[in-house]
């Protein structure tokens, strides 16, 4: 069953093709377990409220941080399969592409909880890996990691629009076209973002900066829940101009 924690329209709403909805879903970060959640909320909702058209937009930063980013991209990969999708690039991922081809890197990327993602893998590194072993653990991860891993990684896009709606993991310059912006700006940028009330063109739906609950405002709407550290996993159903979050009902017993 299905939780409705908001439901709200926006001034001269943004829309989505008629016969068409959007299950969007916020940062991931190796939560393998809230994934398969919001999986089932997603299917019981479709069998519930029928549409033509479905598609699922995740938002970037599957792995890092939380334990189970390797079961977290198997569980992307495989849902891809005879599903309407897309899989929008983190700075995340970004930076374990950085990695894979610099060990140097991987000093950085303990800042970004990379360490949870090779244990997810299977390897064990030290607290504080000198230069060496970063080598080692950087040669292990490029041995174990799945080609289908490798290649989902790779073919991950920067944004992806759909009627008045632009998806993209951290958002957008303000004054620069769609069209024209960058991809740093698309996995990185914050506050020049956040803190703007322009109109970007099409309504912005990103994670990237974590919030308490769903921020849905008259020009974006912010799903990053903080999943890996708070157990919730954001899921926004978009059908028409309206914008329901929704969160799968859990057994308090269990």
């Amino acid at each position: 069953m299905l939780g409705f924690l908001r439901s709200r329209r926006i001034v001269k709403p943004p829309q989505l093709p008629d016969g068409t909805r959007i299950y969007a879903i916020g940062d991931i970060h190796g939560r393998s377990d809230l994934l398969k959640e919001i999986f089932t909320a997603i299917d019981v909702d479709v069998t519930q409220n029928p549409v033509n058209r479905s598609i699922e937009v995740f938002l970037g930063d599957y792995v890092d941080r939380g334990p189970h980013s390797a079961q977290t991209l198997d569980l992307l990969i495989e849902r891809s399969h005879g599903r309407e999708t897309a899989f929008l690039k983190g700075n995340h991922e970004a930076f374990l592409l950085d990695v894979l081809r610099d060990p140097a890197k991987l000093a950085d990327w303990r800042q970004f909880g990379g360490l949870q993602t090779l244990m997810s893998y299977g390897i064990q590194p030290s607290l504080d890996p000198d230069t060496d072993e970063q080598t080692d653990l950087v040669d292990a991860l490029n041995r174990v990691m799945p080609d289908r891993h490798l290649e989902f990684l790779q073919r991950l896009e920067c944004s992806y629009f759909c009627g008045d709606f632009f998806f993209v993991h951290a958002g957008v310059r303000p004054g620069i076209p769609l069209e024209e912006q960058q991809e740093y700006d698309l996995l990185w940028i914050r506050n020049e973002f956040l803190n703007s009330k322009e109109d970007f063109g099409k309504f912005v739906v990103h994670g990237h900066t974590p919030v308490p609950e769903p921020d849905i405002r008259l020009n974006r709407a912010n799903i990053d829940t903080g999943a890996y550290a708070t157990g919730k996993l954001t899921l926004l159903s978009i059908q028409g101009s309206s914008m329901q979050v929704l969160q799968p009902r859990r057994d308090d017993s269990r």
